[in-house]
């Protein structure tokens, strides 16, 4: 049994696996949403980011302990890999929370979504999106294997705090937010160019679009797959051109669909929109695995071996390695951005 705990810039999520025959069996996905990404100014993480750090992983620490779960591995992305005092604030969380947090660069998140991705959708050639919280990877699939990656600081929660005003943006913050990312793209000549006619969509943004894509459009709930003139419609359903009102209808859809995305969907719409439309995408493919499963894949169920940072192992126990696994618990079961 595996504990994998994601602090991401929207949520902090707990996932529990465990490995048969090379393959990863999801039994457990809990998920406590943080908004870390809000807590950043100057570029700095605030104590009181640091402190709902704590508390979830603490919280999340006794529930593994009751499950008697101790191979447990946490890692961090773009909130706290993207801050000038993210050594200090991985530090502090670790120690207080006893639970030793690596932080993965962006390279290596592009590199986990893929992993996990293709173990769950059919894609050989094509573009992986993994829009979260506070940075957005792209991944080149070609013949089944990773070609080429990029990440960039744009997320849903970090683009919305930094260029929308009201709940909901406007036809301007829309313009603005679509050329930020088309600057970010331009920067990567890797992925400059090319065009991808299939799109696989990871993380809780893409997974939240579906969830609005299969309400507004009357499919079945099981459906995974988001036809790209979707987006813009949904985009158009929903949007905001009155800064100083919001439209009581489309609050309500919002609401009832993902009331824990109220402020971020449309952010992370429109940065899938203008990869979309970028790289003539005709079809999104929504996975449900992603950097979690990646990261069983690449260090559990196969040949490499994480090294825990070595902050918190004062005060918390380390992780054992994956040859140390102990009498599997009890099987729980459980539940994008």
């Amino acid at each position: 049994m595996y504990g994998i705990i994601d602090v991401g810039s929207n949520t902090v999520r707990l996932t529990i696996y465990k490995i048969e025959n090379g393959k990863a069996i999801l039994l457990l996905n809990k998920k406590k949403a943080v908004g870390l990404a809000s807590y950043v100014q100057n570029n700095q993480m605030l104590p009181e980011g640091i402190n709902r750090v704590v508390e979830v992983l603490s919280e999340f620490k006794i529930l593994l302990e009751n499950m008697s779960i101790e191979n447990v591995h946490v890692f961090a992305t773009a909130a706290l890999r993207n801050v000038k005092n993210s050594k200090e604030a991985v530090k502090e969380a670790s120690e207080r929370s006893g639970m030793a947090i690596e932080v993965i660069s962006g390279e290596l998140e592009a590199e986990l979504d893929f992993m996990g991705a293709t173990h769950a959708v059919d894609m050989k050639n094509g573009l992986l999106v993994d829009i979260g919280g506070g940075s957005t990877e792209l991944v080149v699939i070609q013949d089944g294997k990773m070609k080429a990656n990029i990440s960039f600081p744009m997320g849903s929660l970090n683009t919305y705090e930094q260029y929308v005003a009201n709940l909901l943006p406007t036809r301007a913050e829309r313009k603005n937010i679509k050329q930020a990312v088309l600057n970010e793209i331009k920067k990567f000549p890797a992925l400059a160019t090319g065009t991808y006619e299939n799109i696989c969509g990871v993380g809780g943004s893409i997974r939240a679009a579906n969830k609005l894509n299969q309400y507004l459009f009357q499919l079945p709930t099981d459906t995974m797959l988001i036809k790209a003139p979707n987006v813009k419609k949904i985009i158009k359903l929903l949007e905001n051109d009155d800064a100083k009102t919001i439209p009581i209808g489309t609050l309500d859809i919002l609401l009832k669909i993902i009331p824990e995305r109220v402020r971020t969907i449309l952010p992370g719409m429109i940065i899938l929109h203008t990869i979309v439309k970028f790289y003539k995408a005709q079809l999104i493919k929504v996975s449900q695995a992603g950097v979690r499963d990646g990261y069983v894949y690449k260090f559990l169920a196969g040949e490499q071996t994480p090294v825990a940072p070595k902050t918190a192992k004062r005060r918390g126990r380390p992780a054992k390695k994956a040859n140390e696994e102990k009498t599997p618990a009890k099987e729980s079961n459980g539940d994008k951005k």
